[in-house]
């Protein structure tokens, strides 16, 4: 602490007043404590008007915290569990507790492998195979109306409606299936290669989907369009779309993509959580391959997933995408029980975009009135 004092004191930074240490909770909690300030007010308060070097410190500062506590990240590996659920070993402490949780886990290792996991493959082949034929068959007949009378047998309350858009939270490719078990949709999503391609292109053979290429542009422009056409039609599937764009470990809900909500139609959220006691649904795409993901899926003890139907939404008048999709966003948060992060989930797989860092560097520009003194700081930004 005395070397920080030092090091600051060297920059100009009144340590006394700053937010980054509290010495109280520092010493009793022996841990960090932080209050969370605006730029202006850690900044602009004390060098009013001009740069100084210590202006850099807050930047700095701001990034250690980030690395320390990164939300992001988090979202993107497995929901910590507050039990061990006898279905791995994590700490290497836990390997050896006593003689009957060996037994137990041993036993328990016996079920899943030799007996739940042979089951469940043969039930996967058989459905999978049944999957393309069915699909195959059904696709050499002319559209009609059985597949919408098919679906309003099966209506329940809060149920999207035809020509309606459905949008849920997204943790696995599961999403679908259990969606699928209510009822029929029409689906908007990456396109795959591999095993999910596959069952891709046999459900395209049946109903009419949009899938499209994340990586180009002119795709979503395309979907966009197909979407408004979809949903001006009364008499097709709804739409099920996950706005999110990824996989979410399931412990908060991140951002939507407004393009879902800038269509127009009425929006039907679905809130979907998946109980982690049972077996682990997150699918980390960056780390899995689709076939391990099925084998873990295979070798857990159970899928235990809660949906809940919430009541329709639409756009209010003078209301922009951007909030009508936040606005959805937490109801859906709200009833699964999940935490609402404003990060985009496509930091998953590239870097932060360069406009979010020059909002950061216009937002400091403001607060400085020397033009330049503005031009320097830039300069020194970039080298």
């Amino acid at each position: 602490l005395v070397i920080i004092r030092v090091f600051y004191s060297f920059f100009g930074i009144d340590i006394v007043h700053s937010t980054l240490w509290k010495e109280d909770s520092f010493i009793h909690a022996g841990i960090i404590q932080r209050e969370e300030t605006s730029m202006e007010e850690e900044i602009a308060g004390r060098h009013q008007g001009c740069f100084n070097l210590a202006d850099v410190m807050y930047f700095s500062k701001r990034g250690c915290e980030a690395v320390a506590e990164d939300e992001v990240t988090r979202r993107f590996s497995s929901e910590e569990l507050v039990s061990w659920n006898l279905l791995s070993r994590t700490n290497a402490n836990l390997h050896h507790v006593s003689w009957q949780l060996s037994v137990v886990w041993v036993t328990g290792i016996l079920i899943r492998y030799c007996l739940l996991m042979p089951f469940r493959i043969c039930l996967a082949v058989f459905s999978i195979l049944l999957l393309v034929l069915a699909t195959t068959v059904v696709g050499q007949f002319p559209n009609g109306r059985w597949v919408s009378y098919f679906y309003g047998c099966h209506c329940r309350e809060n149920r999207p409606q035809e020509g309606g858009i459905c949008v849920a939270n997204h943790t696995s490719p599961l999403d679908v299936l259990i969606l699928a078990t209510d009822g029929c949709y029409s689906l908007v999503g990456q396109a795959h290669g591999g095993f999910l391609g596959l069952i891709q292109k046999s459900c395209m053979q049946t109903s009419r989907h949009v899938l499209f290429d994340r990586s180009e542009m002119k795709d979503r422009h395309l979907v966009r369009k197909k979407i408004r056409e979809h949903i001006a039609d009364k008499a097709k599937l709804p739409i099920l779309i996950f706005p999110e764009g990824t996989c979410i470990n399931n412990t908060s809900v991140m951002m939507f993509k407004k393009g879902s909500f800038e269509v127009g139609g009425t929006i039907h959220p679905v809130a979907i959580k998946y109980d982690p006691r049972f077996g682990d649904a997150f699918w980390n795409s960056t780390k899995y391959s689709m076939m391990t993901y099925i084998f873990n899926l295979m070798t857990s003890w159970a899928i235990v997933c809660n949906v809940w139907y919430l009541p329709p939404m639409v756009k209010e008048e003078e209301e922009d995408a951007v909030h009508f999709a936040n606005r959805v966003k937490a109801v859906i948060a709200a009833r699964g029980g999940m935490s609402v992060l404003p990060w985009d989930g496509g930091l998953k797989r590239k870097k932060v975009k360069e406009s979010f860092k020059e909002e950061q560097q216009k937002k400091y520009f403001s607060h400085k009135d020397n033009v330049v003194e503005k031009y320097i700081f830039k300069l020194y930004c970039v080298f």
